[in-house]
């Protein structure tokens, strides 16, 4: 296991049918990957097969710039990603055809209720024995306001307020019953120990929530929370709240900045900087040579196309017009965005920086989706990877890959090997739940006399 060596913790991001905005129409792709579950197993397994800490699903409650579309609901033909299974419900049922890594799904507290939320996840984490994780959002995209009685969503300050009280809610949900509260003791006719069993009596800005919730304290405590905000306001409430944040730095400099400020914030609120991991995306195109994996990453380049990478570049514009513009012309001062607040200020300062035209910025989106891109053999690989990991600049990585199943396999297969004959990556599992293999704390349940 490399002995007192720092070990990289692995997510793999399973956002089908890939996170190249053209990777589905690459000869190797298997786009059915979206929607067929015999593929997901395939894909979950295959990870766990390569030792990685958990796949991590995406979710957006809409179908991608629906709400810009007039009311006869006019089709983007080339665009993917616009169909998928709801990841909450995939999770649990990856649970049956798993035994060790954990499943990760995101849910927004902008449209959900805690209450629900927290029994969800509660049941997937008994289902999978102590692998669930929820992957906390406020929501990005405005297409899901229309599905859930708004025309747009809350401020982004607000929904963040809104995201802490969630927190807080659902969490104290999850503490409901101290261990040894469920007796089911049949010669005295006793079920469960009273005193053992909590109600919230929650009542916030936010929120009205009773309590108890009618699930015990889950295997691992309770389920791994992980976050993806990289504003202001996403870094203090992952600080405060997260065992897991997803990031999307591509400057070891600036990936050592977040890092460090992360930490630092989480130590503010009482906690260890060691129980919270940082992870940022990267893709990997991975070849048995050099001259193989940018073959590869050529064909994938040719196959993008303008639309599909406006798209994701549009996404992040707000109110502004950004096809008003000439696409090769530079990237105008875009207007405040009340979504992806971190998101748009690193395509700025990337364009900004390399002198990049609005087709270009664009292109890098799609590309990568904004994150780093590793291309070359598993050595290439493996060596930004240790570099970022041995310079305090993250706690491993969150994988992407550029579509399904191959370049996941290939990862598996190449990379993997060559991070454990480094010694900075595993060789088994450490154990049976997420939080056991992240090495991250059980917190302690704030009901049960300290």
């Amino acid at each position: 296991m490399g002995g007192s060596r720092r070990q990289l913790k692995l997510g793999a991001f399973l956002y089908t049918p890939g996170s190249h905005s053209a990777g589905w129409r690459h000869p190797d792709a298997v786009p059915e990957t979206d929607m067929e579950f015999a593929w997901y197993v395939h894909m979950a397994r295959t990870a766990e097969r390569g030792l990685i800490d958990c796949v991590f699903f995406q979710d957006t409650a809409a179908v991608s710039g629906s709400a810009n579309l007039d009311g006869a609901g006019a089709v983007r033909p080339r665009v993917s990603r616009q169909v998928y299974l709801e990841p909450v419900s995939l999770i649990a049922a990856l649970a049956a055809v798993t035994e060790n890594i954990g499943l990760v799904s995101t849910a927004t507290t902008t449209y959900a209720e805690p209450y629900d939320l927290a029994r969800r996840f509660a049941t997937i984490d008994h289902i999978s024995g102590g692998r669930a994780g929820w992957n906390l959002v406020t929501s990005q995209v405005e297409d899901e306001a229309g599905n859930f009685g708004a025309e747009r969503h809350m401020e982004h300050g607000l929904r963040y307020e809104r995201a802490g009280e969630f927190w807080d809610v659902v969490t104290s949900l999850w503490d409901s019953w101290e261990d040894g509260a469920l007796l089911r003791n049949k010669a005295s006719g006793t079920y469960i120990d009273g005193t053992k069993l909590h109600f919230q009596h929650h009542q916030g800005k936010h929120f009205k929530v009773r309590g108890p919730l009618n699930l015990p304290r889950t295997p691992q405590g309770r389920p791994v929370v992980s976050e993806a905000g990289s504003s202001e306001a996403g870094k203090e409430l992952a600080a405060r709240t997260a065992d897991l944040v997803f990031t999307a730095q591509t400057v070891l400099e600036e990936g050592k900045a977040f890092y460090d400020d992360v930490k630092a914030r989480a130590v503010r609120h009482g906690r260890h900087p060691d129980d919270v991991k940082i992870l940022p995306g990267l893709m990997t195109i991975v070849g048995r040579t050099e001259a193989e994996a940018q073959e590869k990453l050529a064909s994938l380049q040719a196959l993008i196309s303008d639309e599909a990478a406006m798209r994701l570049l549009a996404r992040l514009c707000g109110d502004l017009d950004i096809h008003a513009f000439p696409i090769d012309g530079p990237l105008p001062p875009l207007p405040p965005s009340n979504a992806a607040k971190a998101r748009q200020q690193l395509i700025v300062d990337l364009a900004r920086k390399e002198k990049l035209s609005i087709r270009q910025v664009a292109r890098y989106l799609g590309t990568s989706l904004g994150h780093q891109l590793q291309v070359g053999t598993p050595a290439m690989i493996a060596d930004r990877m240790q570099e970022w990991l041995e310079a305090g600049a993250c706690d491993g990585f969150n994988l992407m890959f550029p579509h399904f199943p191959k370049p996941l396999e290939d990862f598996v297969d190449m990379v993997v090997p060559e991070l454990q004959r480094r010694g900075i990556y595993r060789t088994a599992y450490e154990g049976k739940t997420l939080r056991e293999n992240l090495g991250v704390p059980v917190p302690r349940n704030r009901y049960a006399p300290a």
